[in-house]
């Protein structure tokens, strides 16, 4: 994987976006369309559109590079990418960074794997920001195993898994 989407513009191998979500006393997770690994705005709006009560979350993995995680509650939204750097190879990376009002870093900048936007995400659901920013810095791990990860420890990671293996 090089880091950047194909020619043709279509998402690379690897990427997904699961959306969570509350219903009553349970998780539910689907899967949106992969496009959206590359549509910042598209994305925002399917999470609004899901059924919950509570908000959804959304979970963008980006092939071997990134991940996003999108908190979306009627016109809050909180955002979290794991790598700041992808910014400069992934125009999803890119708008994510303007919504937030962060620069995009420069060549000087990018020798580090920093993550951007709100680290207390899913704190409110039982993931920490240490926790979080550990996960986000693990360059052993792949993005799609950190979300498995994340999703585990926020409780519904059995239907987060279930939905992703429908990928394959």
């Amino acid at each position: 994987m090089t880091g950047l989407e194909r020619s043709d513009g279509a998402p690379a191998d690897g990427d997904f976006v699961a959306v969570a979500y509350r219903e009553e006393d349970h998780w539910d997770v689907d899967l949106l369309p992969v496009a959206l690994t590359q549509d910042f705005k598209g994305l925002l709006h399917a999470l609004r559109q899901q059924p919950s009560i509570s908000g959804a979350l959304g979970m963008v993995a980006v092939g071997d590079d990134f991940f996003i995680i999108a908190r979306v509650y009627g016109d809050d939204v909180s955002l979290f990418l794991s790598d700041v750097t992808a910014s400069v190879e992934w125009q999803v990376a890119r708008e994510l960074l303007e919504y937030l009002d962060i620069d995009v870093p420069d060549d000087e900048d990018l020798d580090q794997v920093l993550p951007a936007g709100e680290l207390s995400i899913v704190a409110d659901l039982g993931l920490d920001e240490m926790e979080l920013g550990a996960l986000a810095g693990d360059l052993e791990l792949y993005p799609d195993e950190i979300l498995a990860s994340i999703s585990e420890r926020l409780g519904f990671g059995q239907a987060f898994q279930r939905a992703v293996d429908g990928l394959g």
